[in-house]
């Protein structure tokens, strides 16, 4: 008798079994669906088409939230429609085995995607790295286990490309390009997860033009992770009959890794190789690895590792004028005629955490820098073998001293509005600095030393909601004298320019039957030419080392 009772539990157990795995493979793909100006679209229509042909529909509540539920692991293509709006397609949606995935869809109306003036971005919420990812049009896709959890990962396989035309005063340092600059960015899905770019920027001169170009190509996963690689060529024009007329060259290859473990961990590791043709050869290799821990949805640990100065391009990321093929940038000075590249390393342990519309960083930090590459300005006519000037921006670097310091990073940021953000960062560590003023420039080295300074930004970014004009305006000020920036490794949201910044983004009408829009930019920096030390030059005139030159530009971008 027990015998069975024991083989019908048996049967019932191995009868479950199947039903309980299937339940634990199933997934989920939900989300809300709003038009351009973030209202809620109740009654919408969402298609959820899998691969085998088979088609889940769902409809979308009161407000806009719609949810289709035991989906077999796949890849799955999402329609939604509804009345007065244009359908809207989201195409290789992958879906793992017990993972819910969030995708958020913007409706355009005909009359929107006939404006010519794009479409005020939809509102949505940061996430805890104070990012705004979401635009007209474009799903927000985010991969998690529950639904209190994940970080988002944009989802568009469309072709983008853009175009700048920049000039002004470009006195941002050696190989910077000249006050004349055309730049140029094409982006290409291939295999939806794969994506091939190329970027570069082309400056004018008196005499042979600056060339920047960079082929990079990346592989992304649903959740994110996945290899990229790079190549990036460089080529500027003599800078100084007195070094021989010598012409810089550089060539750098890098590759990287993410890894993602299970939502909690993720892991980017990798390395770039570059050599450097400039009176004679040099190579430099700069590895690089973070390590971030999600202790919750809305608290991180990080931390990182670097061996050259983060890829800030003028404190607007993505709304920045200049193509991002800055990360080869060779720092390098000169010493009795030989070629001196900056080496550097960087290690950081920092906690992110957000409540509401608030969140902070702390961050420790430790900096060792050798041969630093110290930024000047000013005319000089005598070189001697220890200055590099650049005739494009019309700054020189100078080999400084060996920067050996540690430090602490505060930053708080305050969402007040929808299209306005303040963030404020505090800093304290060590920076380079002379210890006698006004000294002649070839007794430099020996009183460079470095001191321990404090430095305080203040940032606002928004965006005007008629107007559609987007801004960043930022100040930051140091408590002493300094020839380098207090934590020059800073990649936090509350990274700012030295002194008095300002970036303008301006939207420009334009036909509505030409596929591209374009816009006007203005690029400020170090609006008031504060931080100038002044020293002798051989020839007697003053020459300035600073932490940020002065520098104003304007141009115009065609984004297509």
């Amino acid at each position: 008798m027990k015998l069975r009772r024991l083989g019908i539990w048996a049967v019932v157990v191995a009868l479950s079994l199947p039903a309980f795995a299937a339940e634990e493979r199933s997934g989920t793909i939900s989300g809300y669906v709003r038009d351009t100006s973030g209202t809620p679209q109740m009654g919408a229509v969402v298609e959820i088409i899998g691969t085998a042909a088979r088609t889940f529909t769902v409809f979308t509540d009161e407000t806009g939230f719609y949810s289709a539920v035991d989906l077999l692991p796949g890849l799955y293509t999402v329609k939604v429609s509804a009345a007065s709006f244009l359908p809207a397609w989201r195409d290789k949606i992958g879906l793992h085995p017990g993972v819910s995935t969030h995708l958020n869809v913007t409706l355009d109306s005909l009359l929107n995607a006939m404006r010519v003036v794009p479409a005020k971005n939809a509102p949505d919420d940061d996430d805890w790295k104070w990012t705004l990812r979401s635009v007209a049009n474009r799903p927000v896709l985010r991969v998690f286990d529950d639904p209190s959890m994940g970080e988002e990962v944009e989802g568009n396989d469309e072709t983008k490309g853009s175009l700048s035309l920049i000039a002004g005063s470009a006195a941002e340092g050696y190989g910077s390009g000249s006050d004349a600059t055309t730049g140029f960015s094409v982006e290409k899905p291939v295999f939806s997860l794969d994506r091939v770019r190329l970027g570069g920027k082309v400056g004018y001169g008196d005499s042979t033009p600056v060339a920047i170009l960079r082929a990079a190509y990346s592989h992304r996963l649903p959740d994110g992770s996945g290899p990229s690689m790079g190549i990036s060529v460089r080529r500027f024009a003599p800078s100084d009959p007195n070094l021989h007329n010598a012409s810089l060259q550089s060539m750098a290859f890098s590759a990287a890794e993410d890894f993602a473990v299970d939502n909690m961990l993720e892991l980017r590791v990798g390395s770039e190789v570059q050599t450097i043709e400039f009176l004679g050869r040099v190579t430099a290799f700069r590895p690089h690895g973070s390590l971030d821990l999600h202790f919750s949805p809305n608290t991180v640990v990080s931390y990182n590792y670097a061996t050259a100065l983060p890829n800030i391009v003028g404190e607007g990321g993505s709304d920045s004028p200049i193509s991002d093929v800055t990360q080869s940038d060779p720092r390098i000075s000169v010493v009795n005629f030989t070629t001196q590249v900056e080496r550097a390393r960087h290690q950081e342990l920092n906690v992110s955490h957000r409540w509401g519309k608030n969140s902070a960083q702390i961050a420790v930090f430790d900096d060792h820098v050798e041969n630093t590459a110290l930024l000047g300005t000013g005319n000089v006519t005598a070189a001697g073998g220890f200055l590099l000037p650049d005739v494009y921006s019309g700054t020189f670097t100078y080999a400084g001293d060996t920067l050996n310091a540690d430090g602490l990073r505060l930053v708080l940021a305050r969402k007040l509005s929808s299209d306005l953000t303040a963030t404020l960062d505090y800093a304290y560590g060590g920076a380079l600095d002379l210890a006698k003023p006004d000294v002649e420039i070839q007794n430099v080295q020996q009183w460079i030393g470095t001191q321990r300074r404090q430095a305080l930004a203040a940032k606002l970014n928004g965006t005007i909601d008629r107007t559609h004009t987007r801004w960043i305006a930022s100040y930051r000020w140091t408590d002493g004298q300094a020839l380098t920036p207090v934590d020059m490794f800073n990649a936090s949201p509350g990274q700012t320019d030295p002194y008095l910044s300002l970036f303008v983004r301006q939207p420009i009408p334009t036909m509505g039957f030409l596929p591209a829009h374009m816009e006007a930019v203005i690029d400020v920096r170090n609006l008031l030419a504060q931080g100038y030390v002044p020293v002798v030059a051989q020839d007697g005139q003053t020459v300035y080392f600073v932490q940020s030159a002065r520098a104003i530009r304007g141009g115009v971008t065609i984004n297509f």
